[in-house]
């Protein structure tokens, strides 16, 4: 299997190993290289190993409606994805800002509301976002942070210029991919791997423990932290467990943890012992029926409280959805401005805002052109591509805009960057977006790389596993 007859140019894309067939990018020689002097047999010998290693470590999700439901490993393919360390660097400080900004962001909308009365960001469009949270105003977080671990998704356009595609502040997974990805992956290529200068992103877990002990109340000498899990039932248990487990901290599900004497108390076999760092993957409707939704089975009554109280640390705070709203994504690059008197690193796709009346009129009269998306959409789930969608599926967008225009926002269809990616037994150009993963604690840490997501279905531009797609390894090169 050789590079001889992949095409980088069939298309109005961005290749990012090729510059032209057969030439590869500056500093993409030792990956290419490589691969073509293998054996005849042994790439593909390698990627069934590759796959054999994520079904033995137990990486699998549930994908929904096939069978009734089917477990099988997040499709990997072996061909890493580079990023150029010069590039990298740029992505690193823009994303350093932008959550730096929208920090302060969430601090000001949950304060002062300095932003909402100068009309930099529209007053109705946060308080109708279904993620902000009233019970929340007036909280000041520990440190003053919101956002302690955040999932922000790049993609690279025609010209391979950068932009962010969306913000993920709540509950971001994938980081057990990266981590496990680069585990399988310096195996795969030992020689390629150690021939090249590539950043190492194994000390996230440390770096993610060091981040949720900051956040501990000032009077843990030794604070206790734990993973909160809704349980082995949720799609991204196993990261729940993963990441526990590379942290040495306890795994709790909701039921082992109880309010008592105003503290987060564990239940552990030799009674009850206080927890105070609790890195939550579960969502703020279910965190705690006292305080948000009465019905949740998978809360613990009176954590908010607590919280409130400093007693205990959230990670993430409650409320921080409200600054990963997709309408409120359209005025980030203000919002960078208004915070911290600078342009935007990385610029934003155009968004054009359903709730806002001129926007909704230019949507409508453009939806074969554009991609429509539910502001609290996820997983690839409820969009329009128009481009690919039918004259009903038009028609019945429009009636939901319609219906409910704060609910949804447009782009213009990008022509995402595409990487050769291994096709039975050959390569194939195949579309991907890329989740770098940031820690804020005592400073603000963005891991070299991240989730490299790829569209596995020919001319497919949704990357979601849902929806057919598998990742990559991410290598940053050092300069």
């Amino acid at each position: 299997m050789n590079f001889e007859s992949y095409d980088p140019d069939n298309g109005p894309y961005y290749d990012e190993t090729f510059l032209a067939r057969g030439r590869a990018r500056p500093g993409f020689d030792p990956l290419v290289a490589g691969i073509e002097a293998l054996e005849p047999g042994v790439l593909a010998s390698r990627q069934a190993a590759a796959e054999r290693a994520l079904l033995n470590m137990g990486i699998t999700f549930t994908l929904t409606g096939e069978n009734g439901g089917s477990e099988r490993i997040f499709p990997f393919d072996i061909i890493p994805r580079i990023v150029s360390g010069r590039e990298w660097n740029r992505l690193e400080a823009g994303l350093r800002q932008r959550i730096e900004a929208l920090n302060l962001f969430l601090c000001d909308v949950y304060g002062e509301q300095h932003i909402l009365r100068d009309r930099i960001v529209p007053e109705q469009l946060v308080k109708t976002c279904a993620a902000f949270r009233p019970q929340c105003v007036g909280l000041k977080p520990p440190r003053g942070i919101w956002c302690h671990i955040v999932g922000t998704d790049l993609v690279r356009d025609r010209t391979g210029e950068f932009y962010v595609l969306e913000d993920n502040l709540r509950c971001p997974s994938g980081v057990s991919y990266v981590l496990e990805n680069r585990y399988i992956l310096k195996r795969t290529f030992p020689r390629i791997f150690e021939s090249m200068s590539i950043r190492p992103v194994d000390d996230y877990p440390l770096r993610l423990l060091d981040t949720l002990r900051y956040l501990a109340p000032d009077h843990c000498d030794d604070p206790r932290v734990v993973v909160l899990t809704p349980g082995r039932y949720n799609s991204a248990y196993y990261e729940h467990a993963f990441l526990a487990q590379q942290m040495g901290v306890e795994l709790v599900e909701p039921q082992d943890l109880v309010v008592r004497d105003g503290f987060v108390q564990m239940r552990t076999t030799a009674g009850i012992s206080r927890v105070d760092v609790v890195y939550r993957r579960v969502s703020d409707d279910f965190l705690d029926p006292l305080a948000f939704r009465p019905d949740s089975v998978l809360g613990i009554p009176g954590i908010v409280q607590a919280y409130l109280q400093g007693r205990v640390a959230l990670a993430n705070a409650p409320g921080t959805g409200v600054a990963d709203d997709k309408a409120i994504y359209r005025y980030a690059e203000k919002i960078i401005k208004y915070y911290l008197e600078q342009d935007a690193i990385l610029p934003n796709v155009p968004t054009y805002v359903c709730a806002e009346n001129e926007d909704r009129a230019y949507v409508l009269e453009h939806l074969a052109e554009l991609v429509v998306k539910a502001t609290d959409g996820a997983g690839g789930y409820g969009m329009l591509i128009g481009p690919h969608s039918t004259r009903a599926e038009q028609i019945e967008f429009a009636g939901r805009i319609q219906k409910s225009p704060r609910g949804y926002i447009a782009q213009p269809t990008l022509a995402l960057s595409r990487v050769p990616t291994i096709i039975d037994d050959h390569f194939e150009p195949r579309h991907v977006d890329l989740r770098p993963y940031v820690l804020y604690g005592r400073e603000i840490y963005v891991q070299p790389g991240g989730l490299t997501r790829v569209a596995l279905k020919p001319g497919s531009l949704v990357v979601n596993s849902s929806q057919g797609g598998g990742s990559k390894d991410t290598w940053v090169l050092s300069e």
